[in-house]
């Protein structure tokens, strides 16, 4: 553009309705944290399903795995539902999708009665992966955007953390994940109930929200967007900012998926290529098995069951510290050299655990025995690995997603990204499990550690920077 259009300059702080803001985020974020609590709380559940279905690694992989496929088709489906239908109506779609795959998954009595359940909240969790953090891009203001959206990290992280916690607290009064609790049903059945307590708060935030005003100027809804947009930041500004909208879609048409492609050079915009690249690079790290199968991780490298949960417990909290560090610093010193950090952070992490669970000797029943000192170095890597994915990639990841397409392919641009980035979560751990028993578990991380070294490269080649840019001067 010729002129900025940065509102938040236009438009002083005092005049924004800080507090209308944060609260509309955090419901968005919701749909983050039942992200995060529906991807970990398999974590706990793996002993129960293999029992309960009678399956071995391939079958119990797959059943681990097949919410994912939902996932990747969910994010897909959603970039383009919600150009047609409105971001708040896909994550209403989304709240009650979470609630019938929780209730569903604690009572199927077979695997692919589960699996269906599974592919359902995957659908949930995919539009909501894409869904959040574009609702919360196309609310903020430039000048806190990076934060506001980081929080939808921290959504994540404490939906895995309270998954996490939950799944040690119910096996530890139950006596193990297998054992019979409440009801006479099994403790990991109730470790996919108590999904459904967040599901339908979820649910009913969702109401009090309003939908996204770019998506209310795009169907040529102007007065309701002004209405949105004044409640956020003032009738001056609002104003303003509904002729900067339009101005930016009123040259071209309502967002379709084949505007992907550049009409001139009749190829994919490269603006594409980066966003699928950082959603492949997010998943090639391996961060999802420390999050999917962390339990079975743990007592391959020789702790106990409950050692392993409360294990994850403490990855948990670490990671909510991470991504909150990430939030006082991603609008200060940008989002490129925040994976820059991280890539390099988690290639010297990955590489020492490498090395530990290359030490380590094969025992009884396909586990790994470490000493006292390189169980220790696992440990501590491991850890500092999942802080460096958190204050990084987990969070900056989103937020680029989130802001750094043009508004004529938002959705569209969310939707693919969303898919490669769910497909190579689904590819990291269904081929985990198998790895685990042919190449150990210094073979797997030795893979992981490639990926976070080639990350580097493809961060300082191909990223741009989007720190302090209205979404309207995106370019692509």
């Amino acid at each position: 553009m010729a002129e900025s259009t940065n509102t938040a300059a236009l438009e002083p702080a005092g005049t924004q309705n800080l507090g209308y803001i944060i609260l509309i985020s955090l419901v968005a974020t919701i749909g983050g944290f039942l992200f995060g609590y529906d991807s970990g709380v398999i974590n706990g559940t793996v002993e129960g399903l293999q029992t309960a279905f009678n399956t071995q690694d391939v079958g119990t992989g797959w059943s681990v795995a097949s919410m994912l496929l939902g996932c990747a088709i969910g994010a897909l489906i959603a970039g383009r539902a919600a150009d047609l239908f409105g971001r708040r109506t896909l994550l209403v779609v989304s709240a009650v999708f979470f609630i019938v795959s929780a209730w569903g998954s604690g009572i199927a009595n077979g695997a692919t009665e589960f699996v269906l359940y599974r592919l359902l909240g995957g659908l949930a969790v995919g539009a909501a992966s894409v869904m959040a953090p574009a609702y919360i891009s196309e609310i903020a203001p430039a000048r806190m955007r990076g934060r506001l959206a980081t929080i939808q990290q921290i959504a994540i992280i404490s939906g895995l953390f309270f998954s996490f916690l939950s799944n040690y607290l119910l096996a530890g009064a139950a006596g193990g994940s297998t054992a019979v609790f409440w009801g006479g049903f099994p403790a990991w059945r109730w470790m996919f109930w108590m999904e459904l307590i967040p599901a339908v708060v979820f649910l009913l935030a969702l109401f009090i929200i309003p939908e996204s005003p770019r998506f209310l100027v795009f169907r040529n809804r102007t007065d309701q967007a002004r209405l949105v947009l004044g409640k956020l930041f003032g009738q001056e500004a609002a104003a303003r900012k509904v002729d900067e909208i339009r101005g930016s879609i009123e040259k071209d048409h309502q967002p379709r998926l084949r505007d992907l492609i550049d009409p001139i050079a009749r190829k994919i915009r490269p603006i594409v290529w980066v966003g699928i690249g950082l959603a492949c690079f997010q998943q090639l790290v391996g961060i999802n098995i420390i999050f999917y199968y962390g339990a079975v991780l743990w007592q391959a490298a020789g702790f106990t069951e409950s050692d392993a949960l409360l294990q994850n417990v403490l990855s948990g909290g670490l990671s909510i510290a991470s991504v909150t560090i990430a939030i006082l610093v991603i609008d200060k010193i940008g989002r490129k050299p925040m994976l820059v950090i991280g890539s390099a952070g988690m290639a010297v992490t990955l590489a020492l655990c490498t090395y530990a669970f290359s030490t380590g000797e094969l025992v009884e029943g396909g586990g790994l025995k470490l000493s006292d000192q390189m169980g220790l170095v696992a440990l501590i890597a491991a850890n500092l690995y999942v802080m460096f994915f958190n204050f990084s990639w987990g969070p900056v990841m989103w937020v680029m997603l989130g802001e750094m397409f043009p508004n004529q392919i938002r959705g569209s641009g969310l939707a693919v990204a969303g898919l490669f980035q769910w497909g190579t979560n689904f590819l990291i751990s269904i081929t985990f499990l198998s790895m685990l028993s042919s190449i150990g578990l210094a073979g797997a991380y030795g893979i992981y550690t490639l990926f976070a070294v080639l990350s580097i490269g493809f961060v300082v080649k191909m990223v741009r920077e989007t720190r302090g840019k209205e979404l309207e001067e995106m370019e692509g």
